[in-house]
């Protein structure tokens, strides 16, 4: 079946929200979740002493949807986006929303927005949004009552304007997590408290930040939106871990780790110095995510903590490395449906 698209200037869409068609809603009370379904009311109704208001219980996630060359609208594992948001909400004592019905709400919502998938070429997506908010009333320091779980969808150009431009990152003197804290999940709170450091970086001309450890300020975790990999002269792909858990475990990232294996390069998971990245070990760096993929870092600046340093990555200053480069063109390919699909992470949607 060919869906007709909409009559929009793909070429030129943001990363922004255009409204569409349909979301989907589910709510939870009672202890267990109703049926759910798609709605075309894009408007939220809550009291004012619902619990996200006031004690920030909210998760969410992010993952797209494509055109591939033939014509067929696919998602990239919306499995691991279950899993991950079940366990986020979790953490903040909120009712996991069923993985499998999770994916069926996502299958749902994509085809019931069809015209609003991107063609194939365009660079643009439909940025799928899945969140769980704390509906229900409460005025003590307490869980929500009631929950409301809800897909919005968009579709968006690419989330940094310069494409594949290698940007400049500086190292925020602010944490973005506390250890053992919320940082290893999808929460909020958590690119809230980013927010006013973001800014920062882009009034002094900088694309992001990245963020050191809050316990030593030592190790490398990540940026306020993506996590971070570098590449050795050997070609080897270093990994940052968090010794504290306080570094989000990204799909893209997990996915971009086993297509470097395929791909016969050595992989490092590890603990990554500040110190070791500014003595030039890495000649590749590079931010990963859903809405960016891969992006290319040309250079970090540290100007706090009492340093004055300038790191530049010789392979990657100018344009995307080589390293970079062949790993986001093999999971693009994967998702465009130009590559082979070896591990099932592609999900196609049924329009018929």
């Amino acid at each position: 079946m060919t869906v007709e698209k909409k009559d929009l200037d793909w070429g030129s869409l943001d990363f922004g929200y255009h409204q569409t068609d349909y979301s989907y809603e589910a709510h939870w009370k009672d202890g267990e979740w109703d049926e759910g379904g798609l709605t075309t009311d894009h408007d939220l109704h809550l009291s004012e002493c619902a619990g996200i208001f006031h004690y920030c219980q909210e998760v969410f996630e992010g993952l797209k949807a494509y055109t591939t060359a033939d014509g067929t609208i696919v998602c990239f594992r919306p499995d691991m986006n279950a899993e991950r948001m079940f366990d986020s909400a979790q953490r903040l004592e909120m009712p996991g929303f069923p993985k499998d019905k999770f994916v069926d709400a996502v299958k749902q919502v994509v085809k019931a927005n069809a015209a609003w998938v991107p063609p194939f070429g365009s660079g643009a997506t439909l940025y799928v949004r899945p969140f769980m908010i704390g509906s229900g009333e409460v005025i003590g320091v307490a869980p929500a009552p009631e929950y409301t779980f809800r897909i919005l969808v968009t579709p968006v150009g690419p989330y940094f304007k310069g494409g594949l431009k290698p940007i400049k990152l500086r190292v925020s003197e602010y944490d973005r997590a506390a250890p053992h804290g919320t940082g290893n999940i999808k929460a909020g709170l958590n690119y809230a408290m980013s927010l006013r450091p973001t800014m920062e970086a882009h009034r002094n001309g900088y694309a992001e930040n990245i963020y050191l450890d809050s316990q030593s300020r030592t190790y490398i975790e990540e940026t306020g939106g993506a996590n971070v990999l570098f590449v050795k002269e050997d070609g080897t792909l270093v990994v940052p871990k968090s010794h504290t858990d306080s570094i989000l475990p990204s799909i893209t990232r997990r996915s971009l780790v086993q297509v470097a294996k395929d791909l016969g390069m050595t992989v490092d998971e590890r603990y990554v110095t500040w110190e070791e990245v500014a003595s030039g070990e890495f000649v590749e760096c590079g931010l990963c995510g859903t809405a960016a993929v891969i992006s290319p870092v040309g250079q970090i600046d540290n100007k706090v903590y009492g340093a004055d340093q300038e790191v530049t990555f010789p392979a990657g200053c100018t344009e995307i490395g080589p390293v970079m480069k062949q790993l986001r063109e093999t999971l693009t390919g994967i998702q465009d449906g130009d590559l082979e699909d070896k591990h099932n992470w592609v999900c196609k949607i049924d329009v018929d």
